[in-house]
């Protein structure tokens, strides 16, 4: 299989990869800032039999399913307005034929509420399983995304390149993809609660050690913009 995947998912202490593998599903979502008010979505979905499973002597792992899904999002509203999903690789003659209904992702927010949306539009017999479950993986991206995103968006002008933490107000449109979305980031917790008050935002820990790494203050980070 792809041996790039071992670093992210390591094999599990007594099981031999080479004979006890039998399936992996791989997922990975690419986000692109198309322009200064567009977030592009890229996200596929693949799963491989290890080689000679399904096809004797063959020495290469056998793909069984693939499947790509395109999403243009306008920022900051967070809608989608354009929406593509093609089924690359699969295992029936008619399976391409529920392409066409994933284009009535067009309109929704794929901020809170999309995960019930998709699965009423799309689970079961409504749509493919794997390009549903693809979706799903798919939203969480649009929203880390937008820190980035912003950040981009203040270096094309001309500002900062980091996050702007230097008002309240700043702070506050700082979580506000966050707020709610895991229990960090509760909205009557202890985090919120402190940038609420004023208190200076917790530099992310990988940035953290990823400073101190290139002997930097990470400090620095904190104080810009």
């Amino acid at each position: 299989m792809h041996e790039f995947f071992d670093d992210i998912v390591p094999h599990p202490e007594g099981v031999d990869p080479d004979t006890d593998l039998i399936h992996e599903r791989a997922y990975v979502v690419r986000a692109y800032r198309k322009d200064a008010h567009t977030l592009l979505l890229r996200g596929a979905v693949r799963d491989q039999k290890p080689p000679g499973l399904y096809v004797p002597n063959d020495p290469e792992p056998l793909t069984v399913h693939h499947m790509i899904v395109d999403l243009h999002i306008e920022v900051p509203s967070l809608e989608i307005v354009q929406a593509k999903a093609v089924l690359q690789t699969h295992p029936h003659a008619n399976c391409t034929r529920i392409e066409d209904h994933y284009e009535n992702l067009v309109g929704l927010s794929i901020a809170r509420g999309f995960t019930h949306k998709v699965r009423e539009l799309f689970g079961g017999p409504r749509g493919c399983t794997h390009t549903t479950a693809l979706l799903q993986a798919m939203a969480p991206v649009a929203v880390q995304s937008m820190w980035s995103f912003r950040m981009m968006a203040a270096a094309d002008a001309g500002g900062a390149s980091g996050p702007d933490f230097s008002t309240p107000e700043a702070r506050m449109r700082a979580m506000a993809t966050n707020l709610n979305t895991c229990h960090i980031w509760a909205e009557d917790g202890e985090q919120v609660t402190g940038i609420r008050n004023g208190e200076p935002m917790e530099v992310p820990v990988w940035i953290v050690k990823r400073f101190r790494e290139l002997g930097l203050d990470h400090n620095s980070w904190r104080n810009q913009g």
